[in-house]
């Protein structure tokens, strides 16, 4: 949005003509006609076009006065944010199967310019994640009656017969938001990738690019991972998410006729970017020796035991069966207890990505040996420059070159302390003034190198956007060059988390706030504030809860505050479901707030705890009004004075407008009773009368009526850390409330010694 500041003198270059023009009668009546070409009328144009040009200076004044302001408050805009996410490498085989070797930095170009942040050896080889699915309840019968003939083929076979099918997840097409939980739905708690040759014909080469490289390195795998943006259970506080200590293993074709091979080999993992599965990242993973990678036989006719047990899942194209190289298990450690694991993604040759590139180093100026030297990086149109990554060298003829210090305020600088402070937003550098900060010596030259930049919120593309690796970097001279073989990239999730750079109107309004904060999160104020500017958030209602622990429903605890945040909606929807505030939108508040809070408190974060309640009324409409369009409003009504954020309808701040300890929507805690939605019900336009209100308590769908219907105070009653959900709500016109209501939204149910995993093969029609 384009700064407009006040202007001190709004005349423009044609209201200083006119006014001219005015005067003319007044000062040289002889001049009748004044038309444009004659030379007092060029003279009138040239001194309206130089007052024209004075007054556009001075409103620049106002601007220029803001911007100090906020300098001196050290309170700078805050700059452009990378949209990032995971993509994986797709290398072509039609001429040769080699590995190829992506560095930090590669370059994809189109729609938008993203960069890869880490390494990653992109092999010829899919990978395509299976589970062993639980059977269904029909499944489960035919497998029964099955079950003596298989007990007698697999006789001597320990464990419990238990069934499964192999099910493909995370394919191309499919909705991969929900995400899939690998524990609750599969037999064994495992996710398993195969590792796909291009076709049957290059399975032997797809191998050997597995091996060692020609210096004899062992290579390394990277398997990306993408957690499901899941919702906690109500009122469930988030703190920092428990790492989970979890096994990665590969198959070695071992089988009945090799006994004396293992059948798996534990992976290393190098690097671990989900850090124990707590966020979506990429794990790179130490391959084995080539002798030790293969896959066991698929074909039942050769391996009876193929699928059976600990073995891999049996896979039933035989297509598939003939590419496959090996098997990746992704599963808990032994004696790791978990029940839910929910995964949006899994797949191989993946890289992290992220909207901002590298720029070459370059000379962003030469010293004067004035104070305050401020230099341009030349790209503030880019977004900004990356403070971690950036170097600034000063390169002085008589001492040498150096590189000096970022810091965030010079004024905390000695004389001779060689540092700099980085504008992000602006894109430049500034350097001390002899007191605060050294000042680079007269002739030196300032060198900037580590750029990079991007950033806003063009990068938040759809799931399929990218598609091509345009270059990548040269290990040997650092500079981009074409892939040696085409690389396509496959963008199974969209890419999130980018925002543009902060308005100067922004930034003033964040000043009062800041004023009584001050970055510190000590009164319940304080942390409503500072909850709506965690970073790459969008919150529209934030409750605090002082001496709530929300594990316990405890409202006693010292030292404990409980922050509940409601997530924004790009719309007003008004139907149920009501806004829940997912996983990560939970753990960046958290871990904002974290930082300020003091060293004391026990801080949750938590989502809000519903109740679900159904209404029933009938009303009497008056003449003229349509009967439909009364009906529509009156429930239309109901739900938003029932609604828990601040949406605008019913009033210039909405129907419970913003106070002091709420942002608005339906209070907290705040009991329903039926002579308030009575109430609400007789104000809708159309209405002439309205029969008792019945209120439904709602429990797992079923919906139970209230005592004292018609005929006493009926009231729904809510802790304080509790807000009702209107699932259910139907209106008719008449003299009495329907005795019942159906709710839409009934919940879905979920699936919950040693076992002998055995495939069932799915029946096709």
């Amino acid at each position: 949005m384009t700064i407009r500041p006040p202007a001190l003198d709004d005349r423009s270059f044609d209201d200083l003509v006119a006014e001219l023009l005015t005067r003319i009668p007044a000062h040289t009546p002889e001049w009748t006609h004044p038309r444009p070409g004659d030379p007092g009328r060029t003279l009138i144009d040239l001194f309206a076009w130089l007052g024209d040009t004075i007054l556009y200076r001075a409103n620049l004044i106002p601007e220029r006065q803001r911007l100090a302001y906020l300098r001196l408050l050290g309170l700078p805009m805050k700059a452009a944010t990378a949209a990032r996410g995971l993509v994986s490498l797709a290398v072509k085989a039609d001429k040769q199967v080699l590995a190829l070797q992506v560095p930090a930095g590669s370059c994809l170009d189109k729609p938008a310019p993203f960069s890869t942040l880490g390494f990653c050896t992109a092999y010829p080889l899919t990978g395509r994640a299976w589970l062993r699915r639980k059977l269904s309840a029909d499944e489960a019968q035919d497998f029964n009656r099955l079950l003596p003939d298989l007990q007698a083929v697999y006789r001597g076979t320990e464990g419990t017969p238990q069934g499964y099918v192999t099910t493909e997840v995370f394919a191309a097409g499919q909705d991969l938001t929900a995400g899939v939980d690998i524990i609750a739905t599969s037999v064994d708690a495992a996710l398993w990738i195969a590792l796909l040759a291009p076709s049957a014909k290059q399975h032997d080469a797809a191998l050997q690019s597995l091996g060692a490289d020609v210096e004899g390195t062992a290579r390394a795998l990277n398997v990306g991972l993408a957690l499901a943006l899941d919702v906690p259970e109500e009122g469930d506080g988030i703190t920092t998410r428990a790492p989970l200590p979890v096994l990665w293993e590969m198959s070695t074709g071992s089988d009945a006729s090799t006994p004396d091979v293992p059948d798996f080999v534990v992976l290393d993992a190098l690097d671990d970017g989900t850090n124990g599965l707590t966020r979506s990242g990429v794990v790179r993973l130490a391959l084995p020796a080539l002798n030790r990678i293969g896959a066991p036989s698929n074909d039942p006719r050769v391996n009876l035991n193929a699928g059976v047990g600990d073995a891999p899942p049996r896979l039933e194209s035989d297509e598939d069966a003939a590419r496959l190289v090996a098997w990746l298990r992704l599963r808990l450690q032994p004696g790791v207890v978990a029940t839910s694991l929910r995964l949006a993604w899994a797949g191989i040759n993946a890289v992290m990505v992220e909207q901002r590139q590298s720029v070459p180093g370059r000379a962003i100026g030469v010293s004067d040996g004035g104070s305050d030297q401020v230099f341009d990086l030349g790209v503030a149109a880019l977004g900004g420059a990356d403070p971690a990554r950036l170097q600034v060298v000063v390169h002085d003829p008589i001492a040498g070159s150096k590189a000096w210090v970022a810091i965030d305020d010079l004024g905390r600088c000695g004389p001779l302390d060689g540092a700099f402070q980085l504008d992000v937003e602006a894109g430049t550098v500034r350097f001390g003034d002899g007191v605060h900060g050294r000042v680079p010596p007269t002739g030196s030259r300032i060198v900037a190198t580590g750029l990079y930049v991007g950033g806003g919120a063009a990068g938040n593309l759809p799931a399929g956007t990218l598609s091509k690796l345009d270059s990548v970097i040269d290990l040997i001279t650092g500079a981009k060059k074409k892939p040696d073989s085409a690389v396509d990239v496959i963008q199974p999730l969209a890419l999130q988390g980018g925002s543009d750079s902060e308005t100067l109107d922004a930034a003033e309004r964040r000043i009062p706030a800041y004023f009584q904060h001050r970055d510190r999160a000590v009164t319940a104020e304080d942390y409503r504030l500072l909850a709506r500017e965690a970073p790459g958030t969008q919150v529209a209602r934030v409750e605090v809860l002082p001496r709530f622990k929300p594990h316990e429903r405890n409202q006693a605890v010292p030292g404990a505050v409980s922050v509940m945040v409601l997530p924004a909606r790009s719309s007003v929807d008004l139907a149920a479901p009501l806004p829940r505030a997912d996983r990560p939108l939970l753990e960046a508040v958290f871990a904002f707030l974290n930082q300020r809070r003091p060293l004391a408190t026990e801080l949750y974060v938590i989502g809000c705890e519903y109740r679900e309640i159904g209404v029933s009324v009938a009303v009497q409409l008056r003449d003229g009004f349509a009967r439909e369009q009364v009906l529509t409003d009156v429930r239309l009504a109901l739900r938003t004075y029932l609604w828990p954020l601040p949406i605008g309808l019913g009033g210039a701040d909405g129907p419970w407008p913003a106070s002091a300890s709420n942002d608005g929507g339906y209070p907290l805690g705040r009991r329903v009773t039926d002579r308030e939605l009575e109430v609400v019900v007789a104000r809708v336009a159309g209405v002439a009368g309205v029969s008792p209100v019945r209120l439904f308590e709602g429990r797992d769908g079923v919906f139970t009526e209230l005592p004292g219907a018609g005929k006493s105070l009926t009231t729904y009653t809510l802790d304080p850390w509790q807000l009702p959900e209107l699932t259910a709500v139907v209106v008719v016109e008449g003299l009495d409330a329907p005795a019942s209501v159906t709710s839409p939204f009934a919940p879905a149910t979920s699936s919950g010694g040693t076992a002998l995993y055995l495939p069932v093969v799915p029946a096709l029609c």
